[in-house]
């Protein structure tokens, strides 16, 4: 189905809205990014945790797609790889229409398999005011788009680089549309 470029990695080990970029990052199979707050079994958002602590982590990786930020600063808004609190920014690959289950390889080894759209919260605004209605908002029939990346899980582990090449597999027919996750 083609392929992208990784155009900068990301990870914090506290909880924080953004993610310092780093020259690389490990992927944990079954875990998600090596240090990162968010690597784990079970869900580690804070919010999914109030909610049940107990559920599966379908959130391990975080991936923005670096067109957004062109998008985004059309509207006079200015942001960086990481400052979404993404793990890894991608170029040339249409995430928001992957379908579910897409897989996605990095470079030799690392392997992500999508779940499915990160749910803009209102940290967002806190970011930077405004920016939440930039990256949900509704297409001409009213349903409504997250554009604020999506998230997967750690198939096969690897280290991710800035420069990695990023290839696509397409699961079966028929395709599932993302949704939150």
């Amino acid at each position: 189905m083609g392929t992208g470029l990784v155009t900068a990695v990301s990870s914090n080990g506290v909880y924080s809205f953004t993610k310092p970029t780093r020259e690389s990052i490990t992927l944990l199979e079954g875990l998600g990014v090596e240090g990162d707050v968010h690597a784990g079994v079970t869900v580690k958002h804070r919010s999914r945790v109030a909610q049940d602590p107990t559920q599966p982590n379908l959130r391990q990786v975080h991936l923005i797609h670096r067109e957004l930020f062109d998008e985004l600063a059309e509207q006079g808004f200015e942001v960086s790889a990481g400052q979404l609190g993404e793990n890894v920014t991608t170029e040339g690959v249409d995430l928001l229409g992957l379908p579910t289950g897409a897989v996605l390889r990095f470079g030799e080894e690392a392997v992500v398999e999508v779940t499915g759209l990160r749910n803009p919260c209102l940290q967002i605004d806190a970011f930077q005011q405004g920016l939440l209605k930039q990256v949900v908002g509704r297409d001409a029939s009213g349903r409504l788009l997250r554009k604020a990346g999506i998230m997967g899980v750690v198939r096969h582990g690897g280290t991710i680089r800035p420069g990695d090449a990023i290839s696509v597999t397409l699961p079966p027919e028929p395709h599932v549309p993302l949704e939150r996750v």
